[in-house]
């Protein structure tokens, strides 16, 4: 877990959606924004820690259907919670450490729908599905899972 990707949000919204990295940790710092992270690609490892610096964010954690996200070294200042209504109840996927801070915040993760749905609802899902139509392939943003070795795509246009 050598690489580090660092993402900053300071009264504003910051989304990484897709196969964007590699990196096995995160360093998130918000401050009054919002950060949607997807940590659904396969080519992340099987241990990944997000440290966190909040201060009245909200962090989106976009999550494979069966890791775990363990939040004890996840230390509270005033109100705020992780919100993981879908969580499994075994342990058998990607394990995602949350560690740092938060004053006043909350983390949501997300599984099944909720996290493609929340993938589709942005622009970086638009722009994914202008290109891959342009390259006669599929999207990858709403499922970074998908097997990016298939045959591309048939259209309706010649």
């Amino acid at each position: 877990m050598s690489d580090v990707e660092r993402i900053h949000s300071d009264h504003a919204d910051t989304k990484r959606l897709g196969n964007w990295t590699t990196a096995g940790r995160f360093e998130v710092r918000n401050r009054y924004g919002k950060s949607t992270i997807d940590l659904r690609s396969p080519g992340l490892p099987d241990e990944v820690e997000v440290r966190l610096d909040l201060d009245h964010g909200v962090v989106k954690l976009l999550v494979p259907d069966d890791a775990t996200v363990d939040h004890w070294d996840l230390h509270w200042t005033g109100r705020g919670k992780v919100k993981d209504y879908e969580a499994p109840t075994e342990s058998s996927g990607r394990r995602i450490r949350l560690v740092g801070t938060a004053i006043t915040s909350e983390v949501r993760v997300l599984r099944h729908g909720g996290a493609i749905i929340t993938a589709m609802m942005s622009r970086e899902y638009f722009r994914d599905v202008r290109q891959a139509q342009k390259n006669r392939t599929h999207p990858t943003v709403d499922d970074p899972a998908r097997n990016l070795e298939t045959a591309p795509c048939k259209t309706s246009r010649s």
